[in-house]
């Protein structure tokens, strides 16, 4: 008995080694290389916005005015930006929403857009526009809510800046334009009298050579 006790041992041990060995052959790196099956390569994605300054870039949650319902309706909850052309310095509204990027609200802020607080929410406004989100221009009406009075007020007094701006400038060329065809119509008034007078000159040189003749004829 006292010399079977010895063998038993090492087959035990013998067979934890090989346990162990097996193991790590398992976890151990063969070495193969699987290429991918498809190679995605990288795309340039271009939103629009490339050649515009963001003037205001805030979070909000926008509604429009459903008029067959007689309701407001969620549009969508993400960023609105007010995004200026470097080119033709015109400024846009434009929101997309948060996980879809999907544009809920694009258009022109024009000399007309006047921003008003919503009844019963310091941190709403509203106002109208043509917009431009669903591919065609559509009249609505919006209204914005933010997550603060002062984001609110921010956003509100810096389009009725951007408005009060282009009126002014629509005035002046306005004016201009009036001078310029006050100064075309008083140019035209001075060549018709030019005309007018250059035209009796003429007839009354074609008088005298009239009467010169006749006095010619009775003499001879």
């Amino acid at each position: 008995m006292a010399d079977k006790e010895p063998v038993v041992e090492r087959r035990e041990d013998e067979e934890e080694v090989e346990g162990a060995s097996a193991a790590t052959g398992e976890e151990e790196d063969t070495g193969a290389h699987v290429a991918p099956i498809v190679r995605l390569e990288e795309v340039a994605v271009t939103t629009g916005e490339e050649d515009e300054e963001v003037l205001v870039d805030m979070k909000a949650k926008l509604y429009r005015f459903d008029k067959d319902g007689s309701q407001w309706k969620e549009r969508g909850t993400g960023t609105v930006k007010l995004l200026k052309h470097k080119e033709n310095g015109k400024v846009r509204l434009v929101m997309r929403q948060a996980k879809t990027l999907k544009i809920c609200a694009n258009h022109l802020v024009i000399s007309t857009t006047k921003m008003q607080e919503h009844a019963g929410s310091d941190k709403s406004c509203v106002w109208h526009a043509s917009d431009f989100a669903d591919g065609e221009l559509k009249e609505e009406m919006f209204a914005i809510r933010f997550g603060s009075v002062e984001n609110c007020k921010k956003f509100k007094d810096l389009v009725e800046e951007i408005a009060e701006s282009l009126l002014k400038t629509e005035g002046k060329e306005s004016e201009e334009g009036s001078s310029a065809a006050g100064l075309l119509e008083k140019l035209s008034v001075s060549e018709s009298k030019s005309e007018e007078a250059t035209t009796k000159e003429e007839s009354t040189d074609a008088g005298k050579e009239t009467d010169t003749k006749s006095a010619a004829t009775s003499s001879e």
